[in-house]
């Protein structure tokens, strides 16, 4: 069965898109760490980072690295975060975090944002990518 991920991949889900490649999508965490909290994706899916391709997994970070780079124009913060977890969904991502504190890194707290708050956000970031 298709990861949650891989529907969004499909358009049989909705995100907050950020950006988007051939191979790789990046959208807003609608249960986010922080605000901004950023999910990036390969849209093959693997459910293990490590068992990505070296090809796909290089243009992950790299991929990952952009965005970091446009959202931290945009969410004030000390630095962007990046986490690799991965078992809450079964399907490779990369966590990219504003960071205040080490408490933002630790999913514990989360905060909450309206729909309206998510779009504006993920159309400010895409317009520094």
């Amino acid at each position: 069965m298709a990861s949650i991920f891989t529907k969004i991949v499909n358009g049989e889900m909705p995100c907050y898109k950020i950006a988007e490649t051939d191979d790789f999508l990046a959208f807003l965490d609608v249960n986010p760490n922080a605000k901004g909290h950023t999910l990036c994706i390969p849209k093959k899916e693997v459910d293990k980072i490590f068992d990505l391709d070296e090809a796909t997994y290089t243009g992950l970070m790299s991929f990952s690295r952009t965005v970091a780079l446009g959202l931290k124009k945009v969410v004030p913060c000390k630095r962007i975060g990046i986490s690799v977890i991965g078992l809450e969904v079964p399907h490779a991502h990369v966590h990219l975090i504003p960071l205040h504190s080490m408490d933002d890194a630790r999913f514990i707290q989360k905060v909450k944002l309206s729909s309206e708050e998510f779009e504006a956000l993920a159309k400010a970031i895409k317009a520094q990518l």
